[in-house]
């Protein structure tokens, strides 16, 4: 840093004024011995209402002094000419960077012009500093096209005209300040009050260029990595908070309350909590025959009117099964035995009567009629019709079965564990079309 500048002065430009013009709009008001610290704020805003408005806001900062932002001009007028809050001396000055913006140009026109006649021909845009960007090699430092153009208004424009050339203006967001001394950022060397620290290792009592230790170390995040890491997280993250500073145009501690509001989780920069959270690729496993699987309401009862049907056709099938064993025509006999006939329970619902010789008739038992003439083969042709019934009566009912299915809820097949009557006794097709 040149000799005779302070920071400000040097970061900002030599050409940058800081005494109040028509522009400004941030005082900071200050008292001996911060005696408006342990003032009534009460007091203080009646007091200052009472000479120049109603302000735009006031703002307390942590040395006890004042932060003003006025309305308009004549308050910044009025505001200057304060000289006792009741019995309280104060003192009113500009504020040091508020009440300018810094954008930067890059223009490759006006590499070989010089900083003054540049600042010449803009400062009927409210430019007060200009300052190109040079870069450092092999000990030299080379000019770009990049200038930091400072202005004399809170609000950067969006664009300036050079000549005849017109130039769009981004905000300049400066690197974070970093204390070479103690490594730690908000400071600088020269406003150091801490111990030396090692930029490499982060122990005491030396500096880099005497460093043995084989592995580096962060002071700021304790990662394995030096100090001036520009992807260090709290390098990171004190680049965050100059962006939000620059950007909204308030003070260090209200950027760092905002950034800081805005991490998901403590101690974790905001550029990290920006980052997207990394999903599984594992695909969800089907369940299997032995888990539960919720079924809505109404699924519910369309489910349980479908049982109810089915429930109806078995009970007709049924019904019309006995009426067709009944309505088999038995003969004539005097002593009404039938023979080696046993009840059988596993029988096939479309088998009524397996063979006519599992009827056993002796002549003792049967005493026929005049009109019949053989009653086996009688019994055995109206089984046949019988069947032909039956069959045509079961593909009747399969028919009914796949229009209430299509006509209410389509459900996986493991699902028929719901309903035992549907998995039991009379199990659904493959597939249902």
């Amino acid at each position: 840093m040149p000799s005779g500048l302070n920071l400000s002065q040097y970061r900002m430009g030599p050409h940058v004024n800081h005494n109040c013009n028509a522009y400004s709009k941030f005082f900071v008001i200050n008292s001996e011995n911060n005696t408006l610290k342990n003032t009534s704020p009460i007091f203080i805003h009646k007091s200052i209402v009472a000479f120049v408005g109603e302000t735009k806001s006031v703002k307390k900062l942590n040395n006890g002094s004042l932060l003003i932002e006025v309305a308009n001009s004549k308050q910044a007028e009025n505001i200057q000419k304060l000289k006792k809050i009741g019995n309280i001396e104060v003192t009113v000055t500009p504020h040091r960077t508020l009440n300018h913006s810094k954008g930067v140009i890059s223009e490759s026109e006006f590499q070989r012009d010089l900083e003054e006649d540049l600042l010449d021909s803009l400062q009927d845009q409210k430019v007060i500093s200009v300052r190109r960007i040079t870069i450092k090699k092999n000990g030299q430092n080379f000019p770009t096209k990049h200038l930091i153009l400072t202005f004399n208004t809170p609000v950067l424009p969006k664009s300036v005209k050079i000549a005849y050339i017109n130039c769009n203006v981004k905000h300049y967001i400066p690197n974070p300040l970093r204390c070479f001394k103690c490594q730690r950022f908000g400071h600088t060397l020269t406003a150091c009050r801490s111990k030396q620290n090692c930029a490499r290792c982060s122990l005491p009592d030396h500096d880099s260029n005497n460093c043995s230790s084989p592995t580096p170390k962060c002071y700021n995040c304790t990662g394995e990595h030096p100090a001036d890491f520009k992807s260090c997280p709290r390098y990171k993250l004190e680049k965050e908070i100059q962006t939000v500073k620059i950007t909204k145009n308030i003070s260090f501690p209200e950027a760092r309350k905002i950034v800081n509001d805005r991490n998901p989780q403590p101690g974790l920069s905001y550029s990290a909590g920006l980052q997207p959270t990394p999903t599984s690729d594992k695909k969800a496993n089907p369940p299997a025959d032995n888990d539960s699987i919720a079924v809505k309401k109404s699924d519910w009862f369309a489910l349980l009117a479908i049982k109810k049907s089915w429930e109806e056709i078995s009970s007709n099938s049924q019904n019309l099964h006995n009426q067709t064993i009944s309505s088999v025509v038995q003969p004539t006999v005097a002593n009404p035995t039938v023979r080696n006939i046993e009840p059988q329970t596993n029988t096939p619902t479309n088998t009524y009567i397996a063979n006519a010789s599992d009827l056993t008739l002796t002549n003792s038992d049967i005493h026929l009629s005049n009109n019949s003439s053989s009653p086996v083969k009688k019994i055995t042709t109206q089984s046949r019709e019988n069947k032909k019934q039956e069959k045509k009566s079961n593909e009747w009912v399969k028919v009914k079965k796949l229009k209430l299915l299509n006509a209410h809820v389509y459900w996986p097949k493991k699902e028929i564990k719901f309903f035992p009557i549907l998995s039991q006794t009379d199990p659904l097709p493959e597939k249902i079309s």
